[in-house]
């Protein structure tokens, strides 16, 4: 049986510590499990020197001295570790841009009359879009419009001969300068991609520093990817302003068919919180009183969230929890990080894993392939084959744990100006700077990133969030990290009164009182999925514009404490090519490449103004970050 101490290791979760002894007691196996099986891991995939990009090998540097130091081929260890990072940092921005490409396809249809479930909803975010890229919005209709801006986004993807739109159009100018001078500066996503997985191939490019100035190139392409994602997701299904719901996994209902939508693409998920209602008689003939009740997991969950309320069961790690519960119905996935032990934990079950994208199927799970011309029908099959389900759940298997945690989420770029905007309506920018200037706000750091089964789920979040509120650093959060301050009811206004300092404290309860919240803001601002770090990035350079230096010179900071994904990777390269101190909680596979770790740590700084802080422990962490914002404030003088 799982003794208090392991559970703690595993999660500082209630309720999915109440799941991992069920499943303890029923020998269902879960992430940590499957981790504790790996023991011990491989020392050389650690350090980031093993190599298997030729049939050679694979070849395994020994960091000590004591073996071999060259490859086969006679990559260094550094080469080795370069090229691997490189690698990592292509498929993660591979995975943005794939994501943000499907967003394209769909405005260009939506635009074509050939996706009629997609209409515009946010018309001004879509002239505000066209406005940036360049292109006139005088003369043509809506239709016209979007789809001169879906042709633009995908013209993004292609190799041009000038920069990515995305790229160079969301910055400040000052990056843009500080790219084009160290030869960074894409001319296109897949392209990007693509050139960084030909010099990372056997016999091209084996020069450490030229290999990470590549990535850095191909980060640049994610930022791109992610912004786009954002932006062609706000237009098709509406901005995001705040909203009420809930989190953890009593928000499952005994007496309701629960459907799951996990992933990251909310091009179905979306239309099936459209539909969910009308499928609720049908609910409640077989049985569950209380009609369909959609529950969100990962970044899927995060979208619906923000623009329909659905609450967030769980994020990332802990997935296979929801299952556990034997009260989820129908799980229905995209893609990207989405566990494959879940077709197994189906089959325990009474559970419908539905797949729904080609790209993205798993064995045990049932397809249903989806299609942007047949939305509505596709989503209200997947709810039938919930309800379906549902009438085979045994009640005898239901345990839902009872916690659940109110939030407040939705804080897109647009819903934090707007609020500003209640206290300055002229100068909706003014109450933040005057606040960062005279000390009421020491600083700014987003948290971003997943959990990661090597650190107790939600720890690092929870512990530097409640260190940094209380010295005065206001808190952005997207994605799984989001997700954890959900779960442990940081993003509320009590939690501003419990852990903000005063001067945060007074400045969220003026900022929330002038926006008629009736109390502050909440201590965390949920700002959306993990492509949605684009948005703090433009409140960055909205302030940087304002104040008229360049990112690298503002206290703005970020940090993953529980790191986990490729995607990971790719996102905090391009925060330190912004010019941020970047926090990662868990050491990256580099420190086999000594001159590599020293780059990515300490030389960075003088060529981007950014760099990465690679700490472990929370509180030390927090600390460097709170020495990296103080640094900053001295530089401008405050």
């Amino acid at each position: 049986m799982l003794m208090r101490e392991e559970l703690q290791k595993r999660t500082i979760t209630e309720d999915g510590q109440l799941m991992l002894r069920k499943a303890d007691q029923e020998q269902l196996e879960t992430v940590w499990d499957r981790f504790n099986a790996q023991a011990p891991h491989c020392g050389f995939g650690e350090l980031g020197t093993c190599c298997r990009n030729c049939m050679q090998g694979p070849c395994r540097i020994d960091p000590f001295g004591e073996g071999a130091t060259l490859g086969a081929c006679g990559a260094s260890g550094d080469t080795i570790v370069a090229r691997n990072l490189g690698r990592a940092i292509a498929a993660g921005t591979a995975a943005h841009s794939g994501h943000a490409k499907h967003l394209a396809h769909t405005l260009l249809k939506s635009a074509e009359g050939k996706a009629p479930d997609y209409p515009i909803r946010d018309e001004a975010k879509l002239k505000g879009v066209a406005d940036r890229l360049g292109i006139s919005t005088n003369d043509k209709s809506i239709e016209e419009l979007a789809k001169a801006v879906a042709r633009v986004a995908l013209e993004d993807f292609s190799e041009k001969e000038t920069p990515v739109a995305w790229a160079a159009t969301n910055v400040t100018q000052g990056r843009v300068e500080t790219f084009i001078k160290h030869g960074v500066v894409p001319t296109g996503i897949d392209s990007a991609i693509s050139e960084l997985m030909h010099r990372t191939a056997y016999g091209v490019d084996a020069d450490p520093i030229n290999l990470l100035m590549g990535g850095v190139k191909c980060a640049l392409a994610d930022f791109a990817g992610c912004h786009m994602g954002t932006d062609l997701a706000d237009i098709l299904f509406g901005t995001p302003k705040p909203v009420t719901s809930t989190a953890n996994l009593g928000v499952l209902k005994t007496d309701g068919v629960n459907i799951a939508l996990h992933g990251h693409n909310p091009v179905l998920s979306d239309v099936i919180a459209q539909v969910a209602s009308e499928l609720d008689e049908e609910a409640k003939r077989a049985g569950a009183p209380e009609g369909v009740n959609l529950v969100g997991i990962c970044c899927t969950g995060n979208e619906t969230l923000m623009r329909h309320g659905i609450p967030s069961a769980t994020h990332s790690v802990s997935q296979e929890l929801a299952m556990l519960t034997g009260a989820v119905d129908a799980m229905v996935v995209d893609y990207q990080c989405i566990m494959p032990s879940l077709g197994t934990l189906a089959e325990c079950n009474h559970t419908k894993l539905i797949t729904t994208m080609s790209i993205a199927k798993i064995p045990g799970a049932d397809h249903i392939e989806f299609t942007e011309e047949n939305a509505r029908e596709t989503a209200k099959e997947i709810i039938r084959r919930g309800i379906e389900a549902f009438k085979s759940r045994d009640p005898k298997k239901v345990n839902i744990p009872p916690q659940q945690s109110t939030m407040v989420a939705g804080f897109s770029t647009e819903a934090i100006v707007g609020a500003l905007a209640k206290v300055d309506k002229d100068d909706p920018l003014k109450p933040l700077i005057d606040n960062i200037v005279n000390g009421n706000i020491q600083g700014v750091c987003l948290f971003a990133g997943c959990n990661n089964v090597r650190v107790s789920q939600d720890s690092g979040f929870v512990s530097m969030a409640k260190k940094l509120a209380k010295e005065n650093v206001l808190l952005l959060a997207t994605g799984c990290g989001a997700g954890a301050f959900a779960r442990h009811g940081l993003l509320t206004s009590e939690a501003t009164q419990e852990f903000g300092g005063d001067g945060l404290k007074a400045v969220l309860t003026a900022v929330g009182e002038a926006a008629g919240l009736n109390g502050p803001l909440p201590l965390v601002l949920h700002m959306g999925s993990c492509v949605d770090n684009a948005r703090a990035a433009d409140v960055a350079v909205a302030v940087a514009n304002k104040l008229g230096v360049d990112l690298d010179k503002l206290p703005v900071v970020a940090s993953a404490p529980e790191a986990t994904t490729e995607k990971a990777i790719a996102i905090g390269t391009w925060a330190v090519a912004a010019g941020l101190p970047t926090h990662v909680g868990v050491v990256p596979p580099v420190l086999g490449g000594a001159t590599v770790a020293k780059v990515l740590t300490d030389e960075v700084k003088a060529i981007f103004g950014g760099y990465f802080i690679v700490e472990t422990d929370p509180m030390s962490a927090a600390e460097k970050l709170l020495e990296a914002i103080k640094e900053r404030r001295k530089g401008l003088g405050i």
